[in-house]
Protein backbone atom coordinates (compact mmCIF):
# COMPACT_ATOMS: atom_id res chain seq x y z
CA UNK A 1 0.00 0.00 0.00
CA UNK A 2 1.64 3.26 -1.36
CA UNK A 3 2.48 5.97 0.89
CA UNK A 4 0.75 10.00 0.80
CA UNK A 5 4.18 12.04 0.12
CA UNK A 6 3.26 15.89 -0.28
CA UNK A 7 4.05 17.78 -3.62
CA UNK A 8 7.51 17.58 -4.38
CA UNK A 9 7.80 20.29 -6.41
CA UNK A 10 7.93 24.07 -5.81
CA UNK A 11 7.20 27.26 -7.35
CA UNK A 12 8.42 31.00 -7.46
CA UNK A 13 5.85 33.66 -7.18
CA UNK A 14 4.98 34.71 -11.21
CA UNK A 15 7.14 31.30 -12.76
CA UNK A 16 6.47 30.10 -16.33
CA UNK A 17 6.54 26.13 -16.49
CA UNK A 18 6.31 24.45 -19.85
CA UNK A 19 4.86 20.51 -20.35
CA UNK A 20 3.35 18.59 -23.11
CA UNK A 21 0.14 18.16 -20.74
CA UNK A 22 -0.77 20.52 -17.93
CA UNK A 23 -4.05 18.59 -16.21
CA UNK A 24 -6.48 20.20 -13.78
CA UNK A 25 -8.23 18.06 -11.11
CA UNK A 26 -6.05 14.85 -9.66
CA UNK A 27 -9.47 12.39 -8.20
CA UNK A 28 -10.70 10.20 -11.01
CA UNK A 29 -11.43 11.91 -13.59
CA UNK A 30 -7.85 13.35 -13.34
CA UNK A 31 -6.11 9.67 -13.02
CA UNK A 32 -8.20 8.54 -15.81
CA UNK A 33 -6.56 11.23 -18.04
CA UNK A 34 -3.39 10.77 -16.63
CA UNK A 35 -3.64 7.31 -17.52
CA UNK A 36 -4.40 7.50 -20.95
CA UNK A 37 -2.35 10.47 -21.89
CA UNK A 38 0.69 8.32 -20.36
CA UNK A 39 0.06 5.55 -23.23
CA UNK A 40 1.12 8.55 -25.58
CA UNK A 41 3.97 10.33 -24.31
CA UNK A 42 7.66 9.20 -24.10
CA UNK A 43 9.16 9.17 -20.83
CA UNK A 44 11.31 12.44 -21.71
CA UNK A 45 7.52 14.21 -21.78
CA UNK A 46 6.27 16.05 -18.69
CA UNK A 47 2.70 16.48 -17.29
CA UNK A 48 1.88 18.86 -14.84
CA UNK A 49 -0.83 17.60 -12.17
CA UNK A 50 -2.26 20.32 -10.29
CA UNK A 51 -5.00 20.20 -7.61
CA UNK A 52 -6.24 22.92 -5.06
CA UNK A 53 -5.90 20.05 -2.40
CA UNK A 54 -3.04 18.86 -0.87
CA UNK A 55 -3.02 15.71 -1.91
CA UNK A 56 -4.48 13.46 -4.96
CA UNK A 57 -7.91 12.45 -4.42
CA UNK A 58 -10.16 14.73 -5.53
CA UNK A 59 -13.90 14.78 -3.96
CA UNK A 60 -12.26 11.64 -1.65
CA UNK A 61 -10.05 13.96 0.21
CA UNK A 62 -12.92 16.47 1.28
CA UNK A 63 -15.72 13.51 1.76
CA UNK A 64 -16.75 12.49 5.47
CA UNK A 65 -14.92 10.21 7.30
CA UNK A 66 -17.48 7.27 6.95
CA UNK A 67 -17.71 6.35 3.26
CA UNK A 68 -17.02 3.55 1.14
CA UNK A 69 -17.36 2.77 -2.29
CA UNK A 70 -20.68 1.86 -3.33
CA UNK A 71 -19.44 -1.18 -5.86
CA UNK A 72 -16.18 -3.44 -5.56
CA UNK A 73 -13.37 -2.05 -5.38
CA UNK A 74 -11.25 -3.53 -8.85
CA UNK A 75 -13.38 -1.02 -11.07
CA UNK A 76 -12.88 2.21 -9.67
CA UNK A 77 -9.19 2.79 -10.56
CA UNK A 78 -6.91 4.69 -13.41
CA UNK A 79 -7.34 2.69 -16.38
CA UNK A 80 -6.33 -0.90 -15.83
CA UNK A 81 -3.70 -0.15 -12.40
CA UNK A 82 -4.66 -3.35 -10.30
CA UNK A 83 -5.32 -2.50 -6.44
CA UNK A 84 -3.04 -4.08 -3.99
CA UNK A 85 -5.44 -4.19 -1.35
CA UNK A 86 -5.68 -8.00 -0.61
CA UNK A 87 -8.94 -8.00 -0.38
CA UNK A 88 -11.55 -10.17 -1.94
CA UNK A 89 -13.09 -8.66 -5.19
CA UNK A 90 -16.50 -7.88 -3.47
CA UNK A 91 -14.84 -5.70 -1.11
CA UNK A 92 -16.02 -2.49 -0.54
CA UNK A 93 -13.03 -0.05 0.34
CA UNK A 94 -12.78 2.81 2.55
CA UNK A 95 -12.13 6.29 1.90
CA UNK A 96 -8.72 6.04 3.27
CA UNK A 97 -8.29 2.53 1.50
CA UNK A 98 -9.38 5.12 -1.72
CA UNK A 99 -7.19 7.35 -1.27
CA UNK A 100 -4.25 4.96 -1.09
CA UNK A 101 -5.08 3.49 -4.19
CA UNK A 102 -4.94 6.96 -6.26
CA UNK A 103 -1.17 7.33 -4.96
CA UNK A 104 -0.61 3.97 -6.06
CA UNK A 105 -2.21 4.75 -9.48
CA UNK A 106 0.18 7.75 -9.52
CA UNK A 107 3.27 6.19 -8.15
CA UNK A 108 2.52 3.52 -10.87
CA UNK A 109 1.80 6.43 -13.87
CA UNK A 110 5.12 8.41 -12.56
CA UNK A 111 7.10 5.32 -13.92
CA UNK A 112 6.17 5.80 -17.54
CA UNK A 113 6.15 9.35 -17.57
CA UNK A 114 7.48 12.46 -15.67
CA UNK A 115 4.85 13.73 -13.68
CA UNK A 116 5.08 17.09 -11.99
CA UNK A 117 2.60 17.56 -9.13
CA UNK A 118 1.21 21.23 -7.76
CA UNK A 119 -0.60 20.02 -5.02
CA UNK A 120 -2.09 22.87 -3.31
CA UNK A 121 -2.42 25.41 -6.62
CA UNK A 122 -6.08 26.39 -8.01
CA UNK A 123 -6.41 27.17 -11.46
CA UNK A 124 -7.96 30.35 -12.15
CA UNK A 125 -7.69 30.79 -16.00
CA UNK A 126 -6.39 29.71 -19.62
CA UNK A 127 -6.36 31.16 -23.00
CA UNK A 128 -5.04 29.64 -26.58
CA UNK A 129 -2.21 31.25 -28.04
CA UNK A 130 -0.19 30.62 -31.25
CA UNK A 131 -1.29 27.31 -30.29
CA UNK A 132 0.31 27.32 -26.57
CA UNK A 133 -2.42 26.99 -24.00
CA UNK A 134 -1.33 29.52 -21.04
CA UNK A 135 -3.03 28.21 -17.47
CA UNK A 136 -2.80 30.83 -14.98
CA UNK A 137 -3.19 29.48 -11.58
CA UNK A 138 -2.69 30.43 -7.94
CA UNK A 139 -1.10 28.92 -4.87
CA UNK A 140 -3.00 28.44 -1.34
CA UNK A 141 -0.62 31.26 0.25
CA UNK A 142 -0.98 33.74 -2.55
CA UNK A 143 1.66 32.77 -4.96
CA UNK A 144 0.91 32.85 -9.37
CA UNK A 145 2.41 30.39 -11.69
CA UNK A 146 1.57 30.33 -14.67
CA UNK A 147 1.96 26.97 -17.26
CA UNK A 148 2.75 26.70 -21.30
CA UNK A 149 0.95 23.51 -22.72
CA UNK A 150 0.10 21.55 -25.68
CA UNK A 151 -2.84 20.40 -24.47
CA UNK A 152 -4.77 21.10 -21.50
CA UNK A 153 -7.33 18.48 -19.88
CA UNK A 154 -9.97 20.26 -17.17
CA UNK A 155 -10.89 17.32 -15.12
CA UNK A 156 -13.54 19.14 -12.88
CA UNK A 157 -15.48 16.03 -12.63
CA UNK A 158 -19.20 15.96 -10.89
CA UNK A 159 -17.49 19.80 -9.09
CA UNK A 160 -18.42 17.67 -5.66
CA UNK A 161 -17.32 20.35 -2.85
CA UNK A 162 -18.26 19.44 0.68
CA UNK A 163 -21.26 20.13 2.64
CA UNK A 164 -22.42 23.02 4.75
CA UNK A 165 -24.53 22.27 8.41
CA UNK A 166 -28.08 23.81 7.00
CA UNK A 167 -29.44 27.04 8.52
CA UNK A 168 -31.72 26.43 10.70
CA UNK A 169 -33.65 29.48 13.42
CA UNK A 170 -34.01 26.64 16.08
CA UNK A 171 -31.36 27.60 18.94
CA UNK A 172 -32.32 24.19 20.60
CA UNK A 173 -31.24 21.31 18.21
CA UNK A 174 -27.49 21.10 16.50
CA UNK A 175 -27.40 21.26 13.05
CA UNK A 176 -24.10 19.76 11.14
CA UNK A 177 -22.26 17.91 8.16
CA UNK A 178 -21.27 14.83 7.65
CA UNK A 179 -17.61 16.35 5.99
CA UNK A 180 -16.99 18.55 9.43
CA UNK A 181 -18.24 15.98 11.92
CA UNK A 182 -17.78 12.17 12.13
CA UNK A 183 -21.01 11.30 13.36
CA UNK A 184 -19.56 8.10 15.19
CA UNK A 185 -17.05 9.92 17.12
CA UNK A 186 -17.12 13.30 19.80
CA UNK A 187 -20.11 14.95 20.62
CA UNK A 188 -22.19 12.54 18.72
CA UNK A 189 -21.23 10.02 20.61
CA UNK A 190 -21.47 11.48 23.72
CA UNK A 191 -24.79 12.56 23.01
CA UNK A 192 -27.91 10.07 22.46
CA UNK A 193 -30.68 12.76 21.57
CA UNK A 194 -32.92 11.84 18.24
CA UNK A 195 -30.35 12.24 15.44
CA UNK A 196 -32.69 14.00 11.77
CA UNK A 197 -30.52 13.05 8.60
CA UNK A 198 -31.67 15.44 5.65
CA UNK A 199 -31.59 13.58 1.94
CA UNK A 200 -32.11 10.45 1.23
CA UNK A 201 -29.13 9.45 -1.16
CA UNK A 202 -26.15 8.17 -1.20
CA UNK A 203 -24.17 9.99 1.95
CA UNK A 204 -27.97 10.06 3.90
CA UNK A 205 -27.63 6.10 3.15
CA UNK A 206 -24.08 6.00 4.47
CA UNK A 207 -24.78 8.09 7.73
CA UNK A 208 -28.05 5.95 8.74
CA UNK A 209 -25.61 3.14 7.98
CA UNK A 210 -23.20 4.08 10.24
CA UNK A 211 -25.42 5.25 12.90
CA UNK A 212 -27.62 2.58 13.52
CA UNK A 213 -25.07 0.10 13.13
CA UNK A 214 -22.74 2.13 15.63
CA UNK A 215 -25.44 2.90 18.21
CA UNK A 216 -28.02 0.24 18.38
CA UNK A 217 -31.33 1.42 19.95
CA UNK A 218 -30.36 5.10 18.99
CA UNK A 219 -33.33 7.15 17.42
CA UNK A 220 -32.58 8.32 13.58
CA UNK A 221 -34.71 9.91 11.13
CA UNK A 222 -35.21 10.44 8.06
CA UNK A 223 -36.55 13.20 5.82
CA UNK A 224 -36.10 11.67 2.78
CA UNK A 225 -38.18 14.39 0.39
CA UNK A 226 -39.56 12.13 -2.46
CA UNK A 227 -37.51 9.23 -1.72
CA UNK A 228 -34.41 7.92 -3.49
CA UNK A 229 -34.19 4.11 -4.81
CA UNK A 230 -30.48 3.04 -5.96
CA UNK A 231 -29.48 0.01 -8.07
CA UNK A 232 -29.27 -3.41 -6.21
CA UNK A 233 -25.69 -4.76 -5.17
CA UNK A 234 -26.65 -8.18 -5.17
CA UNK A 235 -28.42 -7.93 -9.09
CA UNK A 236 -25.55 -5.74 -10.38
CA UNK A 237 -22.84 -7.61 -8.85
CA UNK A 238 -23.61 -11.30 -8.19
CA UNK A 239 -21.03 -13.13 -5.42
CA UNK A 240 -19.49 -16.23 -5.94
CA UNK A 241 -20.59 -18.82 -8.14
CA UNK A 242 -23.59 -16.90 -9.34
CA UNK A 243 -21.54 -14.45 -11.01
CA UNK A 244 -21.30 -17.71 -13.53
CA UNK A 245 -25.46 -17.44 -14.05
CA UNK A 246 -26.82 -14.94 -11.91
CA UNK A 247 -26.47 -11.15 -12.12
CA UNK A 248 -26.84 -8.80 -14.88
CA UNK A 249 -24.19 -7.25 -16.68
CA UNK A 250 -24.29 -3.67 -17.24
CA UNK A 251 -24.47 -3.89 -20.87
CA UNK A 252 -27.43 -6.03 -20.81
CA UNK A 253 -29.18 -3.44 -18.54
CA UNK A 254 -28.13 -0.98 -21.16
CA UNK A 255 -29.73 -2.49 -23.95
CA UNK A 256 -32.94 -3.36 -22.05
CA UNK A 257 -33.26 0.25 -20.92
CA UNK A 258 -32.55 1.54 -24.45
CA UNK A 259 -35.17 -0.91 -26.26
CA UNK A 260 -37.33 1.04 -23.56
CA UNK A 261 -37.08 4.89 -23.19
CA UNK A 262 -37.91 6.32 -26.06
CA UNK A 263 -37.33 9.81 -24.93
CA UNK A 264 -40.77 10.97 -23.55
CA UNK A 265 -41.86 7.81 -21.43
CA UNK A 266 -39.93 8.22 -18.50
CA UNK A 267 -42.06 7.70 -15.61
CA UNK A 268 -42.85 4.41 -17.01
CA UNK A 269 -39.00 3.53 -17.83
CA UNK A 270 -38.62 4.56 -14.08
CA UNK A 271 -41.32 2.22 -12.59
CA UNK A 272 -40.07 -0.50 -14.51
CA UNK A 273 -36.10 -0.40 -13.46
CA UNK A 274 -36.84 0.19 -9.89
CA UNK A 275 -39.01 -3.19 -9.61
CA UNK A 276 -36.62 -5.40 -12.02
CA UNK A 277 -33.08 -3.83 -10.74
CA UNK A 278 -34.24 -1.35 -7.60
CA UNK A 279 -33.89 -1.48 -4.06
CA UNK A 280 -35.69 1.25 -1.90
CA UNK A 281 -36.72 2.25 1.44
CA UNK A 282 -40.14 3.53 0.25
CA UNK A 283 -42.00 1.75 -2.82
CA UNK A 284 -43.15 4.93 -3.97
CA UNK A 285 -39.54 6.64 -3.89
CA UNK A 286 -39.42 8.35 -7.42
CA UNK A 287 -35.68 10.01 -7.60
CA UNK A 288 -32.33 7.86 -8.83
CA UNK A 289 -28.81 9.27 -9.83
CA UNK A 290 -26.79 5.91 -10.16
CA UNK A 291 -26.06 5.08 -6.68
CA UNK A 292 -25.82 1.54 -5.44
CA UNK A 293 -26.95 -0.42 -2.23
CA UNK A 294 -27.29 -4.07 -1.16
CA UNK A 295 -30.62 -5.68 -0.33
CA UNK A 296 -28.68 -6.51 3.50
CA UNK A 297 -27.70 -2.76 4.15
CA UNK A 298 -31.36 -1.36 2.77
CA UNK A 299 -32.72 -3.86 5.26
CA UNK A 300 -30.49 -2.50 8.19
CA UNK A 301 -31.15 1.11 7.43
CA UNK A 302 -35.20 -0.18 7.09
CA UNK A 303 -35.24 -2.02 10.45
CA UNK A 304 -33.03 0.63 12.23
CA UNK A 305 -34.85 3.87 11.40
CA UNK A 306 -37.52 5.44 13.60
CA UNK A 307 -38.98 7.35 11.72
CA UNK A 308 -39.59 8.29 7.48
CA UNK A 309 -40.99 12.01 6.64
CA UNK A 310 -41.37 11.97 2.91
CA UNK A 311 -41.30 15.84 2.25
CA UNK A 312 -38.83 18.26 2.25
CA UNK A 313 -36.73 20.32 4.88
CA UNK A 314 -37.49 23.84 5.60
CA UNK A 315 -36.18 24.86 8.83
CA UNK A 316 -36.06 23.67 12.04
CA UNK A 317 -38.19 26.36 14.80
CA UNK A 318 -38.76 27.14 18.36
CA UNK A 319 -42.39 28.03 18.28
CA UNK A 320 -44.36 27.96 22.10
CA UNK A 321 -42.02 26.19 24.00
CA UNK A 322 -41.94 23.46 21.56
CA UNK A 323 -38.77 22.96 18.70
CA UNK A 324 -40.72 21.76 15.72
CA UNK A 325 -39.21 20.83 11.80
CA UNK A 326 -41.25 22.21 9.46
CA UNK A 327 -41.34 21.18 5.82
CA UNK A 328 -42.10 21.92 2.05
CA UNK A 329 -45.69 21.20 2.06
CA UNK A 330 -46.72 23.50 5.18
CA UNK A 331 -46.79 20.61 7.16
CA UNK A 332 -44.88 20.48 10.89
CA UNK A 333 -43.19 18.04 13.25
CA UNK A 334 -42.41 18.28 17.17
CA UNK A 335 -39.06 16.84 17.49
CA UNK A 336 -37.28 16.45 21.22
CA UNK A 337 -34.54 19.77 21.71
CA UNK A 338 -30.99 18.92 21.42
CA UNK A 339 -31.09 16.68 18.57
CA UNK A 340 -29.34 16.51 15.53
CA UNK A 341 -29.45 18.20 11.87
CA UNK A 342 -27.56 16.25 9.52
CA UNK A 343 -27.50 18.23 6.58
CA UNK A 344 -26.86 14.83 3.57
CA UNK A 345 -28.66 16.80 0.65
CA UNK A 346 -27.07 17.17 -2.63
CA UNK A 347 -23.43 17.58 -3.60
CA UNK A 348 -23.19 17.81 -7.42
CA UNK A 349 -22.05 20.16 -9.13
CA UNK A 350 -24.68 20.00 -11.27
CA UNK A 351 -26.81 21.88 -9.19
CA UNK A 352 -24.12 24.44 -8.09
CA UNK A 353 -24.41 26.88 -11.42
CA UNK A 354 -21.31 26.54 -13.11
CA UNK A 355 -20.43 28.22 -16.65
CA UNK A 356 -20.74 25.81 -19.75
CA UNK A 357 -17.97 25.11 -22.06
CA UNK A 358 -17.71 22.82 -24.34
CA UNK A 359 -15.83 19.52 -23.69
CA UNK A 360 -13.51 20.71 -26.21
CA UNK A 361 -12.28 23.88 -27.16
CA UNK A 362 -12.39 25.02 -31.06
CA UNK A 363 -8.61 24.61 -31.48
CA UNK A 364 -8.99 20.83 -30.04
CA UNK A 365 -6.32 21.58 -27.62
CA UNK A 366 -8.63 22.05 -24.82
CA UNK A 367 -10.78 19.36 -22.83
CA UNK A 368 -13.29 20.05 -20.34
CA UNK A 369 -14.78 17.24 -18.17
CA UNK A 370 -17.21 18.88 -15.93
CA UNK A 371 -21.25 18.48 -15.41
CA UNK A 372 -21.83 21.22 -18.64
CA UNK A 373 -21.04 18.79 -21.36
CA UNK A 374 -20.91 15.76 -20.31
CA UNK A 375 -20.33 13.25 -23.06
CA UNK A 376 -20.70 10.16 -20.56
CA UNK A 377 -22.19 9.20 -17.62
CA UNK A 378 -19.35 8.82 -14.72
CA UNK A 379 -16.30 11.56 -15.06
CA UNK A 380 -13.49 8.78 -14.92
CA UNK A 381 -14.93 7.36 -17.85
CA UNK A 382 -15.23 10.90 -19.59
CA UNK A 383 -11.39 11.15 -18.60
CA UNK A 384 -10.33 7.81 -19.81
CA UNK A 385 -11.90 8.04 -23.38
CA UNK A 386 -11.59 11.88 -24.40
CA UNK A 387 -7.82 11.65 -23.37
CA UNK A 388 -7.49 8.90 -26.11
CA UNK A 389 -9.51 11.05 -28.84
CA UNK A 390 -7.26 13.99 -27.84
CA UNK A 391 -3.86 12.17 -28.47
CA UNK A 392 -5.37 10.01 -31.08
CA UNK A 393 -6.12 14.24 -33.20
CA UNK A 394 -10.07 12.64 -33.43
CA UNK A 395 -11.55 14.30 -30.42
CA UNK A 396 -12.77 16.86 -32.92
CA UNK A 397 -13.90 14.72 -35.78
CA UNK A 398 -16.15 12.63 -33.74
CA UNK A 399 -19.57 13.70 -33.02
CA UNK A 400 -19.84 13.06 -29.73
CA UNK A 401 -23.60 14.42 -28.33
CA UNK A 402 -23.13 16.56 -24.93
CA UNK A 403 -25.53 16.81 -22.98
CA UNK A 404 -25.83 20.03 -20.34
CA UNK A 405 -26.82 17.71 -16.93
CA UNK A 406 -27.28 21.53 -15.07
CA UNK A 407 -30.44 22.10 -17.39
CA UNK A 408 -31.68 18.51 -17.46
CA UNK A 409 -31.77 18.18 -13.63
CA UNK A 410 -33.26 21.95 -13.28
CA UNK A 411 -35.89 21.05 -16.69
CA UNK A 412 -36.85 16.71 -15.16
CA UNK A 413 -35.10 14.93 -12.75
CA UNK A 414 -36.63 11.85 -13.58
CA UNK A 415 -35.70 11.58 -16.99
CA UNK A 416 -32.15 12.43 -16.13
CA UNK A 417 -30.59 9.10 -15.30
CA UNK A 418 -32.30 7.44 -18.53
CA UNK A 419 -31.33 10.45 -20.46
CA UNK A 420 -27.66 9.48 -19.35
CA UNK A 421 -28.09 5.61 -20.55
CA UNK A 422 -28.80 6.90 -23.91
CA UNK A 423 -25.86 9.32 -24.27
CA UNK A 424 -23.84 6.41 -22.99
CA UNK A 425 -24.98 4.27 -26.00
CA UNK A 426 -24.47 6.95 -28.51
CA UNK A 427 -21.27 7.89 -27.62
CA UNK A 428 -19.74 4.31 -26.51
CA UNK A 429 -20.64 3.41 -30.19
CA UNK A 430 -18.99 6.18 -32.31
CA UNK A 431 -15.97 6.28 -29.65
CA UNK A 432 -15.81 2.22 -30.10
CA UNK A 433 -15.33 2.94 -34.31
CA UNK A 434 -12.69 5.23 -33.83
CA UNK A 435 -10.26 4.03 -31.16
CA UNK A 436 -7.43 0.95 -31.07
CA UNK A 437 -9.00 -1.90 -29.75
CA UNK A 438 -6.54 -1.57 -26.64
CA UNK A 439 -8.40 1.62 -25.51
CA UNK A 440 -11.21 -0.34 -24.40
CA UNK A 441 -8.88 -3.49 -22.84
CA UNK A 442 -7.44 -1.28 -20.84
CA UNK A 443 -10.61 0.62 -19.31
CA UNK A 444 -10.76 -0.89 -16.21
CA UNK A 445 -13.55 0.99 -14.87
CA UNK A 446 -16.17 -1.31 -17.13
CA UNK A 447 -18.47 -3.03 -14.48
CA UNK A 448 -18.81 -6.15 -16.56
CA UNK A 449 -15.04 -7.19 -16.10
CA UNK A 450 -16.83 -7.90 -12.68
CA UNK A 451 -18.41 -11.11 -14.72
CA UNK A 452 -16.49 -14.25 -16.10
CA UNK A 453 -15.20 -14.07 -19.51
CA UNK A 454 -17.51 -16.46 -21.53
CA UNK A 455 -20.63 -14.50 -20.10
CA UNK A 456 -18.62 -10.73 -21.11
CA UNK A 457 -17.83 -12.01 -24.45
CA UNK A 458 -21.23 -12.73 -25.48
CA UNK A 459 -22.01 -9.37 -24.47
CA UNK A 460 -19.34 -8.26 -26.57
CA UNK A 461 -20.21 -9.82 -29.65
CA UNK A 462 -23.88 -8.76 -29.21
CA UNK A 463 -22.33 -5.23 -28.38
CA UNK A 464 -20.19 -5.54 -31.90
CA UNK A 465 -23.30 -6.46 -33.66
CA UNK A 466 -25.87 -3.77 -32.89
CA UNK A 467 -24.38 -0.84 -31.29
CA UNK A 468 -24.68 1.12 -34.91
CA UNK A 469 -27.95 0.76 -34.66
CA UNK A 470 -28.55 1.09 -31.37
CA UNK A 471 -26.71 4.56 -31.79
CA UNK A 472 -28.92 5.43 -34.09
CA UNK A 473 -31.62 4.83 -31.86
CA UNK A 474 -29.86 6.60 -29.58
CA UNK A 475 -29.91 9.56 -31.07
CA UNK A 476 -33.46 9.94 -31.65
CA UNK A 477 -34.28 9.37 -27.82
CA UNK A 478 -31.62 12.52 -27.54
CA UNK A 479 -33.28 14.66 -29.70
CA UNK A 480 -36.81 14.04 -28.61
CA UNK A 481 -34.98 15.11 -24.85
CA UNK A 482 -33.67 18.39 -26.47
CA UNK A 483 -36.79 18.73 -28.37
CA UNK A 484 -38.93 18.44 -25.15
CA UNK A 485 -36.92 20.26 -22.41
CA UNK A 486 -35.22 22.88 -24.65
CA UNK A 487 -31.37 22.24 -23.50
CA UNK A 488 -28.16 21.51 -24.86
CA UNK A 489 -28.17 17.89 -26.07
CA UNK A 490 -26.16 17.38 -29.15
CA UNK A 491 -22.91 17.23 -31.05
CA UNK A 492 -20.64 20.68 -31.11
CA UNK A 493 -21.52 21.66 -34.54
CA UNK A 494 -25.24 22.13 -33.33
CA UNK A 495 -23.52 25.29 -31.67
Amino acid sequence: MSAFRPSAVTARDGAVESCDVCIVGAGIAGLNALFAASRYLSRDQKVILIDRRARVGGMWVDTYPYVRLHQPHPMFTAGNIKWTLGQDRSYLATKGEVLDHFQHCLNVIEERVQVDEYFGWAFESDDEVDGIVRVTCRSSDGHSLVIEAKRLIKAYGLRVMPNDPLEISSARVQSVSPDYCDVRSGEMRSSDAPVWIIGGGKTAMDTAHALITEYPGREVNLVAGRGTFFSSRDRLFATGSRRWWGGTLGATIAAQMGRRFDGTNETEVQDWFRCTYGTFLTPGAGNFVLGVLSELENKTISAGLNDVVMDYFVDAVDSNGATELVFRSGSRKTIQPRSWIVNCTGYFGVDRGYPYEPYVSASGAVVSIQPRSATLHLPAFQGYFLTHLLFLDKIGDVPLYEVDLQELREKSNVVFPYALFALVQHNLSLIYDSVPSRVFSENGLDFDTWYPLPRRLLSTAQFVLTHRRTRERARRVLDTVRERFDIRCGPLSQE
